[in-house]
């Protein structure tokens, strides 16, 4: 991506603001028919500080992301990707529902 919008911008500084590791700090912009989605790449070690409790930080700056998109036309989304999610499905391990039952 040659240059970051506003909203990405935002959310990177807002973000890199309240992790003990900024440097990870990283996002992807994707637009379609239902708005702006914002995915947000962070260190894993990070996730308590971005989600806050009872997700009170991430709805904060949800609400903030909402403010920024309405003063550019915008309807913007954000989701926290999670680090510790396996990439491929074929990944999942399955052993323990394999002679499940019902």
């Amino acid at each position: 991506m040659a240059d970051k919008t506003k909203d990405q911008e935002f959310l990177e500084f807002v973000v890199k603001s309240i992790v003990a590791h900024p440097e990870d700090v990283s996002t992807t912009r994707t637009v379609d028919e239902r708005g702006v989605l914002l995915t947000l790449h962070i260190n894993p070690s990070d996730m308590g500080y971005v989600i806050g409790r009872r997700g009170q930080t991430a709805q904060a700056i949800r609400t903030l992301l909402k403010i920024v998109g309405a003063k550019n036309n915008a309807r913007i989304n954000l989701k926290i990707a999670d680090p510790n999610a396996t990439q491929k499905s074929g990944n999942i391990d399955t052993s323990s529902v394999d002679d499940l039952k019902i």
